[in-house]
């Protein structure tokens, strides 16, 4: 009871700590922003200019892995149980209004609740147990494919521009 009592304790405050956590349902795992909220993380997403929510379906278990926020290393695992809710729902309503104080560069600023409602999920991660023994190996992946690209290699001229600023101050 004690060791299921402090791995809980370990599960909320590291979550609530860590700006990303990685959840892994029935595809890769990604690294998601989340809000500790009422005992859960809750995640929203699945629209347009939202993360995506892949393998996370209403009822399904996931597989959390919570990084440290100073170091970046794997702190603990949890398994959970995902619930979508329920637009407009009360439980909606707290979570979104967290989430929305979390979010970061959201492009319609106070609209945000409207447009998740209409175009977004919002899901719930109840903790159902936690993975107190961490696997030995990295757990390192290939990065999953993206349609984000690179900048152009900077024009020819611009370091001499930088530098020439730097010798008039200095």
């Amino acid at each position: 009871m004690t060791n299921e009592l402090l791995g809980r304790a370990l599960v909320e405050e590291a979550t609530k700590k860590s700006g990303l956590i990685w959840v892994q349902g029935t595809g890769p795992s990604r690294a998601l922003w989340h809000v500790w909220h009422e005992g859960a993380a809750h995640l929203v997403g699945d629209g347009p200019g939202e993360q995506p929510l892949p393998g996370l379906a209403d009822g399904s278990i996931a597989t959390v892995t919570v990084r440290s926020k100073d170091k970046g290393g794997r702190i603990v695992g949890w398994r959970a149980k995902v619930t979508e809710l329920a637009p407009r729902g009360e439980a909606w309503e707290a979570a979104v209004a967290e989430l929305k104080g979390k979010r970061l560069n959201a492009p319609d600023g106070e609209g945000v609740p409207d447009r998740w409602a209409r175009e977004c999920r919002v899901l719930r991660l109840d903790l159902v147990e936690p993975l107190t023994d961490l696997p030995e190996d990295r757990l390192a992946a290939a990065p999953l494919p993206t349609t984000a690209t690179t900048r152009e290699p900077i024009p020819q001229g611009l370091h001499r521009l930088l530098l020439r600023g730097k010798r008039k101050r200095g």
